[in-house]
């Protein structure tokens, strides 16, 4: 692949045939894709946690209390314990990948802090987790009609109930999903 066909900042929609239970019906978000792999947040798999929980595991102590109820979801089967947000860009944190002009990925706790206390960005995706492809594989799987990929759209991936986050990504392609049964093409 060359430069321009990463799938950085793109939905990864899993086809309906898709049986392995941690990507099955999930919409994942590429973070990072290049010749090396690829590494992608699951949207559409809430946890069952909030993100208080994840405070006093980390003893943060949130003096902005509307932050413990924020969803926190299973972003993936690799490293299930370390966490990831994806937002809009506000500030500068000590540990954060620009995906686009329009979104970031942090991993450090200072943004953690940021949003306990209130000041955190505007639109924020808390995941423990990622889900993660060697050189080569996504290409392969994509090949292998696995996944269908379309543009990211921040109403998707921030707003949008989770529950309608894999039909409406596949929307976007002009299609219903739940009509697919056989393997679509990738010619």
């Amino acid at each position: 692949m060359n430069g321009s066909s990463y799938l950085n900042n793109q939905f990864l929609i899993a086809m309906p045939n898709l049986g392995d239970p941690n990507f099955f019906h999930t919409v994942t978000y590429i973070c990072q894709h290049s010749e090396q792999g690829a590494l992608g947040i699951v949207i559409n798999r809430p946890a069952e946690m909030q993100l208080g929980e994840v405070f006093k595991q980390m003893n943060i102590e949130p003096s902005h209390v509307e932050s413990n109820d924020l969803p926190v979801f299973s972003g993936g089967p690799v490293q299930p314990e370390r966490g990831f947000v994806i937002h809009t860009p506000a500030d500068s944190w000590d540990s954060t990948l620009i995906v686009s002009e329009q979104i970031a990925l942090t991993t450090s706790r200072d943004i953690l802090e940021a949003l306990a206390a209130g000041s955190g960005p505007d639109k924020v995706l808390i995941a423990l987790g990622y889900a993660g492809w060697g050189e080569g594989q996504l290409e392969n799987e994509i090949m292998q009609n696995a996944w269908l990929n379309t543009p990211c759209d921040l109403h998707i991936l921030f707003d949008l109930p989770v529950d309608q986050r894999w039909n409406a990504a596949a929307g976007q392609l002009g299609i219903d999903i739940n009509l697919m049964t056989s393997p679509a093409g990738h010619g």
